[in-house]
């Protein structure tokens, strides 16, 4: 299956050093074990088109083996870590799952 999550910064989020510091935070969940591949990213630089979302900030895009291990990352605490270091920092966040 594959969880997809898309950040939208508060305004003064939005600078240089807190970026740094969110895209760490994004990368070190990479190193949870059920983790089994993925990628994050800032909006591509695609041609525009009226079906096309480039407001968000960040996303993220994981893969797991099943559905058991991305229950298992939900409550694993580098999960909890990254939500309550960042909560505060997101105006909004949307998950999409893909089973």
């Amino acid at each position: 299956m594959e969880h997809h999550v898309y950040f939208w910064l508060k305004e003064e989020r939005k600078n240089e050093a807190d970026r740094v510091v969110f895209e760490k935070g994004l990368a070190d969940l990479f190193g949870i074990d059920e983790v089994a591949g993925g990628m994050w990213g800032s909006p591509a630089e695609t041609p525009e088109r009226p079906v096309t979302d480039k407001s968000f900030d960040y996303a993220l895009s994981m893969e797991f083996d099943s559905i058991a291990n991305h229950d298992t990352y939900q409550e694993h605490p580098d999960h909890d870590v990254f939500v309550d270091a960042f909560k505060d920092w997101w105006e909004k966040v949307l998950v999409m799952d893909v089973g």
